[in-house]
């Protein structure tokens, strides 16, 4: 079988941010509005600043108004809580989103409920999730399985009527993806079996049945070759360091797909890096842009 074709989800994103950019020129042509995003920083985390960042220069690429908040590692639960009901009432402020992992001190759940469900551009918010799990509503679904959703579209991969199965159960990946690719519209309407390590020795089995496989569990190279279909599509979310000594930083970054000898089953993969990562951030700014357009029109 030919080598897989490799999906190349930076160009895919770079088109995206254009379009985003676009439409939100015209948006400040209708009504004088730019759309705004605040991001908070909590402590010193090197990873968290340099994704921050990030994110702030492609707000500033799409036209977009954007702060970062930096907070001291000591800030209070309280004081978190206070600044996010002061953005939520402003309402020059289209999106916010709160940068985790979070300081020890701070409960996660407490600062997700604090955000308003129609400035929760990260759909994080049990509004949002529960909204998406009914696929009815407005509603914003988070990140990186919309980008992964996009990816599927914009490559013009059959959806419609395939299995696909989802390895990971998180909040953030497994659980989102899964009801997005079920639901029942022209982008999804997946057969979609969500796999975990609950699954155990039989994961493999699972995982050969399908015609699409997203994998989302945060381990290194742990999808083989012998887990996945021939032809099958492989989407790989995960983003793993691994020591390397051939490279000056003493790592690289793999997925959770043994990419070099998966690509020669599949008929189309994503790399690590440059797949799903870069669909990310532009996911973000679709959804701060529809954010700004639902709180002004």
């Amino acid at each position: 079988m030919a080598e897989a074709r490799i999906i190349d989800g930076k160009r895919i994103a770079e088109r995206l941010r254009l379009e985003i950019g676009d439409e939100a020129t015209v948006f400040r042509k209708k009504t004088g509005i730019r759309p705004r995003v605040v991001f908070i920083l909590v402590g010193s985390n090197p990873a968290s600043e340099v994704y921050v960042r990030n994110k702030g220069l492609a707000a500033e690429e799409a036209g977009f108004s954007h702060e970062t908040i930096l907070l001291d590692e000591s800030t209070s639960e309280a004081a978190l809580v206070d600044l996010i009901h002061t953005i939520n009432n402003d309402p020059a402020t289209h999106g916010l989103l709160v940068q985790f992992p979070l300081p020890h001190h701070i409960n996660e759940e407490h600062v997700i409920n604090a955000l308003a469900p129609e400035k929760d551009v990260d759909g994080f918010h049990p509004i949002n999730a529960g909204r998406l799990a009914i696929g009815k509503g407005h509603y914003f679904a988070p990140c990186t399985p919309a980008g992964v959703i996009e990816i599927l579209a914009r490559e013009k991969i059959e959806v419609s009527g395939k299995h696909a199965v989802i390895v990971g159960r998180s909040n953030l990946v497994g659980k989102p993806l899964a009801m997005l690719l079920a639901q029942k519209n022209p982008r999804a309407n997946a057969v979609a079996t969500l796999a975990h390590t609950g699954a155990g020795a039989r994961l493999p089995e699972i995982t050969r049945q399908a015609d699409i496989i997203i994998a989302a569990m945060g381990v290194a190279n742990a999808i083989t070759a012998d887990m996945v279909k021939p032809g099958a599509v492989v989407i790989d979310v995960g983003i793993n360091r691994i020591e390397d000594a051939t490279k000056k930083s003493g790592f690289r970054l793999v997925g959770d797909v043994d990419f070099e000898a998966v690509r020669h089953i599949a008929s189309a993969i994503t790399p690590v890096p440059g797949g799903v990562g870069p669909m990310t951030i532009a996911m973000l700014l679709r959804n701060t842009l529809t954010a700004a357009e639902r709180q002004t029109l």
